[in-house]
């Protein structure tokens, strides 16, 4: 038996606010209006978002505010369970005195044929799952993957689908909630200041515009990684210069199969051009902005619009 595979999670108090609370923006106000509704009750909850959207600590936030919230969230990595451990893994979830747990299963996709197969005969009937009240096992699912494609393909049960899926809730992802990106830079700045004993970085206005700015391929978890370094080297004019070197590399996006004008073209790509050289040369002078405007050879005041400019084109992507 593969007990390496269960955790059992008391979720520290610094996680407390890492999703619920911090929002800005109309994506996650109704996730969490969803959530006020559904965490009391015992419906099996399926998570779906890309990963570092903050699924697992979602899951632990659903159960504090949940009747079993005083006891410890067990989780389950399905990636590393075999077909023989799943089921005593799950029919073993309660404290001793018969009252059954959160049960979170990580990455459910991950799941084997005969993992799917064995998790589908562990479970309950949906029915019962759900009138059973408080004292029958809460499921919560994550994946990082579209389930309805994976059963279309033919890799995941559609009846174990359906049976772990009451509810699905989408976090999306951190480029496209980007109002909420401000509110997280101060939490980590706070939790990993105080973790650290190191004293709190300041960051400007020209700093909150890189970070909304990127794409953030890895969401939160990415987010909170650079924070941690800013954290770490006190230096945050250093550690952005390399997140705007890194944003200047990506590809640009191309459109094919549609035609320009010329002349739209070239205005469009003297722009683009434009904007990458504003931001080597402010990486470069560490976002000395007056510095940078010596060397682009323009005022201090065109400069500045310019940036505003390349922010309202970040917002308006986002």
């Amino acid at each position: 038996m593969q007990m390496a595979s269960l955790t059992k999670v008391t979720p520290r108090s610094d996680d407390s606010r890492f999703l619920l609370g911090q929002a800005n923006s109309p994506a996650m106000h109704a996730l969490e209006r969803m959530i006020a509704k559904l965490a009391p009750t015992n419906i099996p909850l399926l998570l779906i978002g890309e990963s570092g959207t903050g699924k697992e600590i979602l899951a632990q936030q659903i159960h504090q505010l949940s009747p079993k919230g005083s006891q410890p969230l067990v989780k389950l990595i399905c990636a590393f369970l075999s077909a023989e451990s799943l089921s005593a893994h799950f029919n073993g979830c309660s404290n001793g005195d018969g009252q059954a747990r959160t049960l979170f299963l990580k990455e459910i996709n991950e799941l084997d044929d005969s993992s799917q197969r064995n998790l589908l005969h562990s479970l309950p009937p949906s029915d019962v799952s759900i009138t059973e009240g408080f004292n029958g096992q809460r499921l919560i699912s994550s994946t990082t993957r579209n389930l309805e494609e994976e059963v279309r393909a033919g890799r995941f049960r559609a009846d174990l689908y359906y049976q772990i899926s009451a509810v699905s809730l989408t976090i999306p992802p951190l480029r496209q909630r980007k109002e909420d990106i401000p509110a997280f830079v101060e939490l980590f700045l706070m939790k990993y200041s105080t973790l650290l004993g190191r004293p709190r970085p300041h960051l400007d206005s020209q700093d909150f515009i890189l970070l909304q700015g990127s794409p953030w391929p890895g969401n939160i978890r990415e987010l909170e990684n650079m924070i941690r370094k800013i954290v770490v080297l006190n230096d945050p004019k250093a550690v952005l210069s390399q997140l705007a070197v890194q944003m200047n590399e990506s590809p640009s996006t191309v459109t094919w199969g549609k035609t320009f004008p010329l002349k739209t073209a070239a205005r469009a790509a003297s722009h683009r051009t434009e904007r990458q050289l504003i931001l080597e040369t402010l990486a470069r002078t560490r976002w000395n902005r007056k510095r940078a405007a010596q060397e682009l050879q323009i005022s201090y005041k065109s400069l500045l619009y310019k940036l505003k400019q390349i922010h309202s084109e970040e917002q308006e992507k986002g």
